[in-house]
């Protein structure tokens, strides 16, 4: 089997309710979409997707995927995309870097796999846990009353996991912190999500404060050495995201035990093939895992799923979707869908979703043999 033609879409995806990051700091309203169809001699496609949270928030952006696509083209033709090893190894010699403009290439590959195997991608990869999987929502509210609403919104829909972005401003921060605590649900998982927000002492400041809450905290600071120069300095449990890239950035947090928690976003570290070594390793050093992806349709969110189901259950504390976070369907209802605040892992091969080729509309670009 070889791919033959690479189909590249360009989709924007606009979001409910605008959105903030660290108390307001950064605003999302749209997200730039690229979708990716591989096509092989075989007859078997494959569909990929990828889409950065904005272009602000980190060095990923839209017109990037499809630049990076562009490049690495002529090295991914002619090649057999069950061999995604191969297909990584062709990217990563054609561009250096740039790991989420590959993760839609790794991703349809994973997909055309699963198709030929006749099972879903998880299957494939050896461990298709069927437990449904808490979705968490993304509260980016600026106030203490919007966070309340914001949640209780997603309460309604029976969500039992929240990412609380926080940051910014120390005396809110913990205000906020306090607030939140007091409506916890008992059996929600929550996560203060500081987005780097904040400087050392801010971290500390924050962290100290809110010590007899025994609270998660997400990426409270800019790199892991501002994690690690605070480590000793608190008692919290700390999950790392943004600083969460490489192989090497996994094995580092797991040897210095700089966080009990990774936050595995598959379009930032390159798709599943190199997202399941960061696995690996987090299950190796009994570090959990929350399983995401940066954003977008429900493609996205169903390659997140495939990876978490491979995670055994109780190190698995939930995925984040952004589905329901958008105001447009590509996919026209298919593939796993929000069921009381959980995701069900899709029974059919690969993916277990394709778009609607006509919500995509024309190709903005094509590669062919």
């Amino acid at each position: 089997m070889k791919i033959t033609r690479i189909s590249v879409y360009h989709a924007d995806l606009p979001l409910e309710h605008p959105y903030w990051l660290s108390g307001g700091r950064l605003k999302f309203e749209v997200l730039d979409a690229t979708f990716i169809k591989l096509e092989t001699d075989a007859g078997i496609p494959g569909w990929g997707e990828g889409t950065p949270w904005g272009h602000t928030y980190v060095p990923a952006h839209g017109p990037g995927i499809r630049a990076g696509i562009k490049t690495m083209a002529p090295f991914i033709l002619g090649l057999d995309p069950r061999n995604v090893l191969d297909v990584e190894r062709a990217m990563d010699h054609a561009l250096p870097g740039h790991l989420y403009a590959k993760a839609p290439v790794d991703m349809a590959c994973w997909d055309i796999a699963g198709k030929a195997a006749d099972m879903p991608i998880a299957d494939l990869m050896g461990g298709g846990s069927r437990t449904p999987r808490p979705i968490a929502s993304s509260v980016g509210a600026k106030t203490a009353g919007e966070t309340r609403k914001v949640i209780e919104r997603y309460r309604k829909r029976g969500y039992v996991a929240h990412s609380v972005k926080i940051g910014g401003d120390v005396e809110r921060d913990i205000a906020r912190i306090r607030d939140v605590e007091a409506i916890r649900n008992p059996g929600e998982t929550v996560l203060y999500d500081v987005n780097r927000g904040w400087t050392r002492q801010q971290a500390l400041r924050v962290m100290s404060a809110t010590e007899d809450l025994n609270v998660m905290f997400e990426q409270p600071g800019e790199t892991l050495d501002d994690i690690a120069a605070i480590r000793a300095k608190h008692a919290a449990p700390v999950s790392v995201d943004e600083c969460l890239v490489t192989l090497q950035d996994a094995a580092r947090v797991a040897r210095d035990g700089l966080a009990e928690i990774f936050g595995i976003k598959l379009n930032r570290v390159g798709g599943l093939t190199k997202a399941a070594r960061m696995r690996d390793i987090a299950l190796a050093h009994g570090i959990d895992m929350f399983v995401m992806a940066t954003g977008g349709s429900v493609l996205a969110d169903a390659e997140a799923l495939h990876l978490a189901a491979t995670v055994p259950d109780a190190n698995c504390l939930a995925v984040w979707a952004c589905q329901d976070m958008l105001t447009v369907d590509i996919a026209a209802g298919r593939g796993p869908r929000n069921q009381n605040g959980h995701l069900h892992l899709p029974q059919s091969p690969g993916l277990g979703v394709e778009p609607d080729e006509d919500a995509l509309g024309v190709p903005v670009a094509v590669y062919q043999v």
